[in-house]
């Protein structure tokens, strides 16, 4: 059985920007951004291990990324999908965007973690989630994250994903049955 969490990484330069591309279970997903360097810093990283800690506690059901974000984080969907945008802080972010997305699932969404990177005040999280939609449907996706700390809480943010995907969980009413 194939490992879907096992992932080929290649870094290159194209045109003065990094390219990331990144090989998982769910299929290829290419990433572009300046902030990913082939030179990433050691493990040793209190941010990277605030992260890491609330994903464990996202994949264990006692909490979540989003217990670190700052009051007045820009939160950043990118991509064409419909909560591709900039949320102008928490309140919008988690009231627009987590509390549908909730709504729409019957099983949780969990993560696994593939790549946790620090880079300075920046941790770049690579990861698989799944869970099972209300019409009985699974729901995976992969994303990555850019993820920018200061004093612990995540100010910044700037979130990758299979828009397809999602659009396909997002047809389903908030209160499907």
């Amino acid at each position: 059985m194939k490992n879907p969490l096992r992932r080929s990484i290649k870094f290159e330069a194209f045109a003065g920007v990094r390219k990331i591309a990144i090989t998982t279970g769910f299929g290829l997903s290419l990433l572009t951004a300046n902030q990913v360097g082939a030179a990433m810093t050691s493990d040793e990283s209190p941010n990277k291990a605030i992260v890491q800690k609330a994903f464990d506690a996202w994949a264990a059901g006692t909490g979540s990324p989003y217990d670190l974000l700052a009051t007045d984080v820009k939160w950043t969907i990118t991509g064409n999908s419909a909560a591709s945008k900039t949320y102008p802080g928490r309140d919008p972010f988690i009231s627009e965007v987590i509390k549908p997305f909730n709504a729409r699932m019957s099983v949780g969404h969990k993560p696994a973690i593939g790549i946790c990177m620090p880079r300075g005040d920046t941790v770049v999280v690579f990861f698989d989630a799944a869970g099972t939609a209300k019409d009985g449907k699974p729901y995976k996706n992969t994303y990555a994250w850019f993820l920018d700390l200061q004093d612990g809480k995540i100010v910044n943010a700037s979130a990758f994903l299979d828009s397809i995907a999602f659009k396909e969980l997002w047809k389903l009413p908030p209160t499907a049955p």
